[in-house]
């Protein structure tokens, strides 16, 4: 059953890798369709600035968990880099107790509210020509945190298997 869990969960960031690599996509076609619009045609739209910044918050929070299943995200490497399987184990099973899971956990729960108070009130750009359903963006905070957090927790299991072996030959 943990096995399983652990391939559900990097099923799912691999998906969500595979999302945040065609947003990319998007997000250049956006920009470059921005700034021809801007320099060749003198016109601009507040709707499409708001789409780039959109998808730009979109591909950030929700490419962190591919980015953590992959390790890749941003860190000191001089000591890291350098240490024994093991000790990796041990610094990504307590980085991610006490500092991943604690953060993702906070944001998770805060950002509810604020979601849903978007969703009753509808919220939509407060500038004239801009997107409506800001909703939608909002709603994918408490999302991505979410799909962190279990990532977060899967790198947790994998850790814990590494620094103890007999665990894992005892559940078989």
């Amino acid at each position: 059953m943990l096995n399983s869990s652990l391939n559900i969960v990097e099923r799912i960031s691999e998906k969500i890798g595979a999302i945040t690599s065609w947003l990319a996509i998007i997000l250049v076609i956006v920009v470059c369709y921005d700034v021809v619009a801007r320099y060749l045609f003198n016109t601009s739209s507040v709707a499409i600035q708001e789409l780039e910044w959109h998808i730009f918050a979109v591909l950030f929070l929700l490419g962190a968990t591919y980015t953590l299943k992959h390790d890749k995200h941003v860190r000191v490497d001089i000591f890291y880099s350098r240490m024994s399987i093991k000790n990796k184990a041990w610094i990504n099973l307590l980085g991610v107790l006490f500092f991943l899971i604690p953060f993702c956990s906070i944001v998770f729960v805060t950002s509810l509210g604020f979601v849903a108070n978007s969703f009753n009130v509808l919220e939509s750009s407060p500038d004239p020509g801009g997107l409506p359903a800001r909703y939608m963006l909002k709603a994918v905070l408490p999302l991505s945190f979410l799909f962190l957090l279990a990532q977060g927790i899967a790198i947790a299991i994998k850790s814990f298997l590494i620094l103890f072996p007999s665990f894992k030959k005892a559940e078989s």
